[in-house]
């Protein structure tokens, strides 16, 4: 058996990119695709990449012409991936002539022409732009992260905000300002939703109305019904809605989720993430009516690992929350506990309370450990019995995930599909468990002390 191997980054996979692979498949009777990682890219300077690693990936894997699908993530790989897999020819296309000669020492070098008049950079400059807009709390850490990063991803136009509160002379001079939510929604394609947790609803039913595609941050909506219901909303109007939770689109996180989902731990038995802040009840100007409480700040979050490596089906749940205004419904403090059929899950978040923002996921071989603070992390450990065998893995971070959200939302739209990293299924469940609090449902509180 003859096995040829080739690397790309395969972005916005086109009829050249296809037309490559099925001439290095005819070359032998194995095909290896090693796709290149975005951190990867980065450091050959390719930084307008469109689509997420995992998107590139699954767009070869369903031409059905590779094999076998690699990540490539460091120099020196492809000699590495050559001896372990045994390839006998390598090859890449014509623009790459004589640059991979040093590899003839260990297999069969070829450039193959490339198709003339294609290029994914091409594309990328004659695509439309996406015109955004947002709408929320302006005086809030999320709002400002979301539109410094929509200056990073090519094919996004920030065209303005609208405020859900009433601005002030802190808010930033740049951004346009408009008077109310329909004038925007009048001069948007989509809009970035990050305000108060109990006017999503209100905010998504809006831009749907007016054909406006919607990233809303989570929760979704308070009630799982409702979260399904706009879901069922935005397809029959053909428009995408996606939840926006960043820690999703980390390369970090996706590769612990992979590597749970691949055994590298066993079988997993048992969940348990942690996320707590002060910095909001801290603020001089805090009241438990403006702030997100803790179930909502932190909970999507949390429960995201849970519900991704266990599924939503669990058999039992109880949740336990400290609760400093009662009016409001404003919990410092909250547990919850899943029990599945044969594994366990735990979160607590805490917007008044302090913790170690770890997580850790406990198997029948080893666990993985993920430091504070987790969501946000580019490191993490698989550990096992012998100190011998642990890994460490590293990825490097950038925006925090933001700009890889942008870019799954864009392309979910342009190719009018939801390519989100959070489930229909996970976003409804995560509604659910939060409309439960609300409702007292499965909830043991706690009274304040003070």
């Amino acid at each position: 058996m003859r096995k040829v191997i080739t690397y790309g980054t395969f972005d916005m996979l086109h009829y050249g990119h296809i037309r490559l692979l099925e001439r290095a498949k005819a070359l032998g009777d194995y095909l290896i695709v090693g796709v290149t990682s975005e951190e990867f890219d980065r450091k050959r300077g390719k930084i307008n990449v469109r689509q997420s690693l995992m998107e590139r990936i699954e767009a070869v894997k369903s031409t059905g012409l590779a094999d076998k699908i690699l990540i490539e993530e460091y120099e020196g790989q492809k000699i590495d991936d050559i001896r372990q897999y045994g390839a006998d020819i390598f090859t890449v296309g014509s623009d790459w002539d004589g640059k991979f000669d040093y590899l003839r020492e260990f297999c069969e070098v070829i450039y193959l022409e490339r198709t003339e008049g294609v290029s994914s950079t091409d594309i990328r400059s004659s695509e439309e732009r996406i015109r955004l807009g947002m709408v929320g709390s302006v005086e809030s850490s999320v709002f400002q992260k979301y539109y410094e990063e929509s200056a990073h991803v090519d094919g996004l136009e920030f065209v303005g905000a609208f405020s859900e509160r009433p601005l002030d002379d802190c808010v930033d001079p740049y951004i346009k300002w408009f008077p109310n939510y329909n004038e925007l929604l009048d001069n948007c394609d989509a809009v970035y939703i990050v305000s108060h947790p109990s006017r999503h609803e209100e905010f998504i039913r809006s831009a749907l109305d007016s054909d406006c595609h919607v990233l809303c941050e989570a929760p979704i909506t308070l009630n799982g019904d409702t979260c399904r219901e706009l879901f069922e909303l935005a397809d029959s109007k053909k428009l995408i809605l996606m939840e926006a939770v960043k820690t999703a689109y980390s390369t970090a996180y996706n590769r612990f989720i992979l590597m749970v989902k691949n055994g590298l731990i066993g079988d997993a038995v048992s969940v348990d993430a942690t996320c707590t802040s002060l910095r909001d009840m801290q603020r001089e100007n805090w009241s438990a009516e403006k702030s997100q409480n803790s179930i909502c700040a932190w909970g999507p979050t949390a429960m995201l690992p849970v519900f991704q490596i266990f599924g939503t089906g669990y058999t039992g749940k109880s949740i336990v929350s400290r609760i400093i205004d009662v009016a409001e419904k404003y919990d410092s403090y909250t547990r919850v506990s899943f029990v599945y059929s044969n594994a366990i899950a735990s979160i607590q978040v805490g917007k008044g309370v302090k913790s170690e923002g770890e997580l850790i996921v406990s198997g029948t071989k080893g666990y993985i450990y993920i430091p504070a603070p987790w969501w946000k992390t580019d490191y993490f450990e698989i550990r096992y019995e012998n100190p011998e065998e642990n890994k460490r893995f590293f990825y490097q971070l950038d925006g925090e995930g933001i700009r890889n959200e942008y870019l799954s939302f864009l392309h979910s739209i342009k190719q009018g599909n939801v390519l989100s990293c959070i489930s229909r299924e996970v976003s409804i469940q995560i509604s659910s468990v939060i409309g439960d609090y609300y409702a007292g449902n499965d909830c043991t509180i706690l009274g304040d002390d003070r």
